[in-house]
């Protein structure tokens, strides 16, 4: 059972079932204190019907059995009197229990309604209370929570496919006037502002293109099921995009202190979890000041593997620091859309730890800068790196 926390429903309950047990214990008390001593006090000797010799004796006889029998019913009130009061103090003792075990019992249906709804959250929506038992008020409380659950997936699901269908959809125009520029460029003698304008034009494409990227990033990531999992080295990974991302480090002169070992394994899709590296170390370099530094570690034992990515900067508000993992939010001006930035880099990165049973941490540290933590399950490292 429970336990029943101050001001509850479950304590109201309770009390007023000790209530209810202890006022019946007291009524049924009184009626036989009442019932009782009327029986006694009922008695008494009859007088005699005419005088007889030796009646003074005989009265003398009667006042003293009279006393007598005052001094036994005297006792007998004292001993039911205080039988009466232990028994009410039993009794108060008891309905205390039978009333809290009564609570327990008719708010237990409650409890395992409000812990199931309380595991439910947007990553499985699936799963249904499915409350059985007869139809009554508490039965038609879980299936309308199930109602509200079924509509909330059927929403969430149809959201997520038309990030999905419009991402593929809209790489059709996209490509199509890449082309188009491309033949614009590619005539003998181009205008020179028409090259200019192609140039940026590409620059703009390309952004959009990652946008889109990672629209269907960040719906993958939220819809469930990942195929083809494996054991991946979160150490391995995070190597691999600093090697691929050196000439970017080298052009804005971040110092990288890299503390990634191959031996933090994980299990799920080599894909997303790629993915969700490049985001952490292109986030650390995309965000960071000219000459900063970047620090990259892995840690692991039997409950997790970590990988952390710090760096350094200004000291950053912890409350707008929680809210990065929106997509399109930004911090500050030195996050209003840099070259690279699409506003999704965090929002895949949470997306993808949260589909592989992880937690993400970012933390403002108090010297300056962004700490950011992927934990992981662990999975043993036996079948080599997953690429």
């Amino acid at each position: 059972m429970g336990r029943l926390r101050s001001g509850t429903v479950g304590r109201r309950f309770t009390i007023l079932y000790a209530a209810g047990f202890l006022g019946s214990g007291v009524v049924l008390l009184a009626l036989t204190y009442l019932m009782s001593g009327g029986r006694v006090t009922g008695v008494a000797p009859e007088q005699p019907p005419a005088a007889r010799p030796g009646l003074a004796a005989a009265e003398q006889q009667i006042q003293d059995l009279q006393r007598q029998l005052s001094d036994v019913h005297a006792q007998q009130n004292h001993r039911l009197l205080v039988g009466s009061l232990i028994a009410l103090a039993v009794m108060a003792g008891v309905s205390l229990l039978l009333g809290r075990i009564l609570a327990g019992r008719v708010l237990r249906p409650l409890r395992l309604i409000t812990a199931a709804t309380r595991r439910i959250s947007a990553e499985n929506l699936h799963q249904r209370l499915a409350v059985a038992g007869p139809v009554d008020e508490v039965k038609e409380l879980a299936d309308t929570v199930d109602g509200l659950l079924e509509r909330l997936e059927a929403s969430f699901v149809a959201q997520r496919r038309f990030v999905g269908n419009a991402s593929h959809e809209l790489r059709t125009p996209l490509a199509t006037m890449r082309a188009s520029l491309d033949v614009a460029v590619a005539k003998p003698e181009p205008a020179a502002q028409t090259v200019a304008l192609a140039g940026r034009l590409r620059r703009e494409l390309d952004r959009v293109d990652h946008l889109l990227d990672g629209f269907l990033v960040l719906a993958r990531a939220q819809h469930g099921a990942l195929a083809g999992q494996r054991p991946v080295s979160l150490g391995e990974l995070a190597r691999e995009a600093l090697i691929v991302r050196a000439a970017y480090i080298a052009a804005k002169t971040l110092t990288v202190d890299d503390e990634a070992h191959p031996d933090a394994w994980t299990r799920g899709s080599p894909a997303l979890l790629s993915r969700m590296v490049e985001n952490m170390v292109d986030n650390a370099i995309v965000h960071n000041e000219e000459s900063g530094w970047i620090r990259i570690a892995t840690e692991h034992d039997d409950t997790g593997a970590r990988l952390v990515v710090e760096t350094g900067g200004r000291v950053l508000d912890q409350a707008q620091v929680d809210r990065l993992t929106q997509p399109f939010v930004r911090l500050g001006a030195d996050r209003t859309g840099p070259e690279g930035s699409s506003g999704l880099g965090l929002s895949i990165i949470a997306a993808i730890v949260a589909a592989h049973g992880g937690c993400l941490t970012l933390l403002a540290r108090p010297q300056g800068g962004l700490r950011v933590v992927a934990a992981l399950p662990a999975a043993a490292g036996s079948e080599g790196v997953a690429r």
